[in-house]
């Protein structure tokens, strides 16, 4: 299997070269070049498969020239080493919770996979590999507890001041081996652009070996197709909408490759807060870019969405208004729905969960069969706002533990030669 340009199909590299390099020397995002359909009657016994299994038939097609059964089988064991339960909100209205791992967001899965294709292609190399990631909330939170104590890597983690929340913040900024993290002056789009002129930079790829850890990097994206998987092992084949809380796209990304694979899902929903990109252009049909909006969803505060790329490389413009329908919310629709929820069904949803599940009540006024949101953080990542919602002590004892460590951060002004500079000193 190899991976092509989204910008440049000719431009194509085996799967360990493009999880290594992360970003194509284009400025593109690497696609796999062919989807490999599941076997005719794969969902007919579904139920009988545990999760690992149907994360090794999923992910095989996509890396089987560059891992072999035994190095895949033993990624899987490590990655998928926690539930994903379902949770009944209300009539046929459910919660997927993907935060059981260890930062308490569903981006463990991909960083911890990632992690584990970096420590397998490194471990007999001499030289160490520097991944960059930009986080505008969860992603830093879940690389960091993937990547360290990995031999051979080091990790830069770029989050903009003042934007994230304070457990957030402490899972980025208390790690003492080779984690470490920038504090920059800016928003995500700032900490995500600087990530993209690093990977451009010839001369400072020619100084340091970088890779990626965002959902730019295809082994970061590529096993979240699994866990929407999961309702179908617990409800069988039966039609299915999915709302995904979305900011970069990643997510929703990654259930559409699954689709293609021949996942039945009924109807992809985006779900967003006030930086409603996507969601306008599937109204409009126009894609503007905006300044990001500061929301209480912060791990959604995305201007510039460098997934979309991703999206219509996979589907024209006809079909991709066809299989996925947006709708945006304000801080305050998400806050009372999060109040509602709480009242009437005594279920937490986090504010990104929220903000998915605002989307699914919206599209299941048309739509039949059960509804899935996809809850994507523990609630307890965002304790200022749930405050306003229920009083209780929601902390997990790791998280309390957490809380107490001191915070190493290097602040940073939006300079990509200072961050060069940082990164070869």
């Amino acid at each position: 299997m190899n991976y092509y340009s989204a910008k440049n199909k000719r431009l194509r590299k085996p799967f360990r070269e493009a999880v290594i390099e992360g970003l194509p020397s284009d400025n593109g995002l690497f696609m796999p070049e062919r989807i490999t359909q599941l076997p005719n009657g794969y969902f007919g016994n579904i139920v009988d498969k545990t999760i690992q299994e149907v994360a090794f038939d999923v992910l095989k097609p996509f890396v089987e020239d560059d891992l072999n059964e035994q190095q895949l089988q033993s990624i899987i064991q490590k990655t998928f080493s926690f539930d994903f339960p379902l949770r009944k909100i209300k009539g046929n209205h459910y919660a997927l919770e993907l935060f059981h791992g260890p930062s308490y967001a569903f981006k463990d899965i991909g960083a911890t996979f990632l992690a584990l294709c970096l420590e397998e292609f490194y471990k007999d190399q001499q030289e160490k590999c520097t991944i960059l990631v930009a986080t505008s909330g969860d992603t830093g939170g879940a690389v960091a507890a993937a990547f360290s104590k990995v031999k051979n890597i080091e990790v830069v983690i770029l989050y903009p001041s003042g934007k994230v929340s304070e457990l957030q913040e402490r899972q980025l900024t208390t790690f003492d081996e080779n984690v470490k993290a920038l504090e920059i002056e800016g928003d995500f789009d700032d900490c995500q652009q600087l990530v993209k002129q690093a990977f451009l930079d010839a001369d400072l790829r020619k100084r340091l070996n970088i890779s990626s850890a965002n959902s730019i990097n295809v082994a970061r994206f590529l096993p979240q197709m699994v866990y929407y998987f999961a309702p179908f092992i617990e409800f069988g084949k039966e039609p299915l909408t999915i709302a995904v809380p979305s900011g970069n796209y990643g997510n929703l990304t990654a259930g559409l490759i699954a689709q293609k694979m021949g996942l039945p899902v009924e109807q992809f929903i985006a779900g967003a807060n006030r930086n409603d990109v996507v969601p306008r252009y599937l109204n409009s049909g126009k894609y503007e870019p905006q300044e990001t909006i500061q929301t209480i969803s912060n791990a959604m505060d995305v201007g510039n969405p460098s997934n979309f790329q991703r999206m219509m490389d996979l589907f024209s413009e006809k079909e991709i208004k066809e299989i996925v329908k947006g709708f945006a919310f304000s801080d305050e629709d998400t806050l009372e729905l999060m109040k509602k929820v709480y009242i009437e069904s005594d279920y937490l949803l986090d504010p990104h969960g929220a903000v998915g599940y605002l989307a699914l009540v919206e599209q299941m006024k048309t739509s039949k069969g059960k509804g899935i949101v996809l809850e994507t953080a523990h609630p307890c990542k965002f304790m200022d706002v749930i405050k306003k919602v229920a009083d209780e002590n929601i902390l997990p004892d790791s998280a309390q533990a957490l809380m107490q460590k001191e915070k190493k951060s290097v602040k940073m002004e939006v300079d990509y030669e200072v961050f060069k500079d940082y990164l070869l000193q």
